[in-house]
């Protein structure tokens, strides 16, 4: 099938019937483009401003996502599609070349950071304040539901899990909930919306079902964060009107293991001191009380010292701890999340 090398504003995400893009963004340095794979799928029911996006990689060593779309391009079949689908495998495109979190080759900016006030126009003109600009100007009108698959990639080893903010509108706190758990994954957390130029929490703001993920870590590709992210999306699509079919839940939704957790507050984070090498002693996914050694800190310059002690900050589940062992002074080096059902 024929991929089409287009500007954003030739895109057509409107015409009834199955279209394959490269969305191409001027290069800022070589002459040239990047190329953002994007397909789009609209039926005979589509209505202005209602579809379903999923992205992968927004950062660019997050590889369940861009893996999992790419079998969901495959997987549906456009006959099967009422209302409009888009999908973008890798969204980061700046970042994915290089194999980083954020976009290191090129303007060095973290896209999950991007979506603020004048991106896309100088000084925030590099390629992905320009990736940020293209979603908010013509991929939002578009849709009303929004997949935004992450991993932890080198920053920290996750339970697997999906995640939206704390929602003031209760009936789209459920929907999003609802939308959440049809993944599958052991848990789904609620986190702080403090970090500015989030993608899902400019989602949340215009109203969108809005579910992130952290569906692996260290750079592989987790076979259960496929499974979940493939789940998540056609479920998503089928429960919201945008494609017929039925779907069975999975994995911890089917069974009622599923556990929903909040790290809203400071007390959920432990913050490392000072920079060393970090040793977990218990896993992912575990459950703790408030003070629970967790792990130790080592500091190898003062090899006499003790190890300083990692301890829960409160009682709930360990949602992520650091991955790498080499740690930054004031890395949260375990996340725990209080248990909420």
């Amino acid at each position: 099938m024929e991929r089409l090398i287009v500007r954003p504003d030739k895109l057509d995400l409107e015409s009834k019937g199955r279209r394959d893009y490269y969305v191409a963004l001027e290069h800022d340095s070589i002459w040239g483009d990047h190329l953002i794979p994007l397909t789009v799928m609209v039926g005979p029911k589509a209505e202005p401003g209602k579809g379903l996006v999923a992205f992968g990689s927004n950062h660019g060593n997050e590889y369940e996502g861009p893996v999992a779309i790419r079998h969901l391009m495959r997987d549906i079949d456009v006959e099967s599609v009422d209302g409009r689908i888009i999908l973008v495998p890798v969204l980061n495109v700046a970042a994915f070349k290089a194999g980083t979190r954020d976009s290191t080759l090129d303007d060095r900016v973290n896209l999950n950071r991007a979506f603020v006030d004048g991106a896309g126009r100088p000084p925030l003109g590099g390629i992905t304040h320009r990736i940020a600009d293209f979603v908010r100007r013509f991929i939002w009108p578009q849709v009303h539901v929004v997949i935004d698959l992450h991993a932890g990639g080198l920053v920290g080893q996750f339970a697997l899990c999906t995640s939206f903010h704390p929602l003031d509108d209760p009936e789209q706190h459920r929907l999003v909930e609802e939308t959440a758990r049809w993944f599958g994954t052991p848990l789904v957390i609620t986190y702080q919306n403090e970090t500015p130029g989030l993608l899902p929490s400019e989602a949340e703001r215009l109203g969108k079902i809005t579910v992130g993920t952290e569906l692996g870590f260290g750079c592989s590709v987790n076979p259960d964060g496929v499974r979940y992210a493939r789940q998540g999306v056609r479920a998503a699509a089928i429960r919201h009107g945008v494609m017929r079919g039925s779907i069975a839940p999975i994995g911890h939704h089917a069974d009622g293991s599923q556990r929903m957790a909040s790290m809203v507050d400071r007390a959920c984070f432990t913050v490392a001191p000072f920079a060393g090498h970090y040793e977990p002693v218990r896993k992912c996914g575990e459950l703790v009380r408030e003070g629970d050694l967790v792990g130790y800190l080592h500091d190898f310059d003062r090899i006499d010292l003790d190890p300083w002690e990692v301890r829960a900050g409160v009682e709930g589940v360990i949602v992520s701890q650091a991955w790498s062992a080499p740690t930054l002074q004031g890395q949260h080096i375990v996340v725990v999340g209080r248990l909420s059902g």
